[in-house]
């Protein structure tokens, strides 16, 4: 091949490429993901030191009494090590990744995806990117069922930068915003907020912080000095999903 075309390939130009077909585009957190990597070949032949995947979100960081979006790694996975592509080949390499237990759920304006990365020596690495949807498993729908019940409708789910207390695996959470629009809670609450945490066992905490509304000139003193907030840690499993309605009300009713 002519030192003109391994130059043109070294930036790009005439370089392999990567596509990743997924079997579905839909998962719960804890399932496995499969599918192929299609490598073609360019105008040279090419040597392939990695071949790898990320699962990624974004999230809200906050500096400087500032706002703003960052790049999030929910996991990397790498797919295969060295191999050499020739010119115009086409190569196709399965993979089987597992979603993990903590990823965000795509509701509100999360969204998370799939790239694919290539890494080649002295050229531009080529990559893929596939959009997919994570869903609530059983047992968070039922717990987004109770809270429906309970007259919260869900106003925002975002992933934010998490506090140090509550830091884990990730660098943010991801937190569900309810606010009551009718039954016990309207009037008594301005919202309801709920972070998800695999406790392993098939076990999963809530966390929810009650912000209770204002009454008078204490409960405007509170809602000022950040006092009217309570957070509240629960265990919950798939044992618990028939009376799961009862439980939380009965917890938020504490601290109404």
């Amino acid at each position: 091949m002519s030192f003109f075309n391994k130059v043109l390939a070294s930036v790009g130009v005439g370089s392999a490429s990567v596509d990743t077909k997924l079997e579905r585009d839909s998962f719960y957190p804890g399932e496995v993901a499969k599918g192929v990597i299609e490598i073609r070949g360019g105008k040279t032949e090419q040597k392939i030191d990695q071949i790898y995947l990320a699962l990624n979100t974004t999230y809200i960081r906050e500096s400087d009494d500032k706002k703003y979006t960052a790049a999030g790694v929910i996991d990397k996975y790498r797919i295969a090590e060295t191999l050499v592509i020739q010119p115009n080949e086409t190569r196709e390499i399965p993979f089987s990744i597992q979603i993990p237990e903590d990823s965000p759920l795509t509701l509100g304006r999360t969204k998370v995806w799939i790239s694919t990365g290539l890494d080649i020596k002295n050229a531009v690495d080529p990559g893929d990117k596939d959009y997919i949807s994570i869903k609530p498993n059983r047992l968070m729908d039922g717990v987004f069922q109770a809270v429906s019940d309970l007259g919260f409708r869900l106003r925002e789910a975002e992933c934010e930068e998490a506090p140090r207390r509550l830091r884990g695996r990730l660098p943010f959470i991801q937190e569900f915003e309810f606010v009551p629009v009718s039954g016990p809670f309207r009037g008594k609450l301005d919202e309801l907020e709920l972070v998800f945490r695999p406790a392993g066992g098939g076990q999963m905490e809530l966390m929810l912080q009650v912000d209770r509304k204002a009454r008078g000139l204490g409960g405007f003193l509170s809602e000022a000095l950040e006092m009217d907030e309570t957070n509240v840690r629960l265990r919950v499993s798939d044992y618990d999903l028939a009376g799961i309605r009862q439980q939380l009300e009965s917890t938020i009713v504490r601290y109404c």
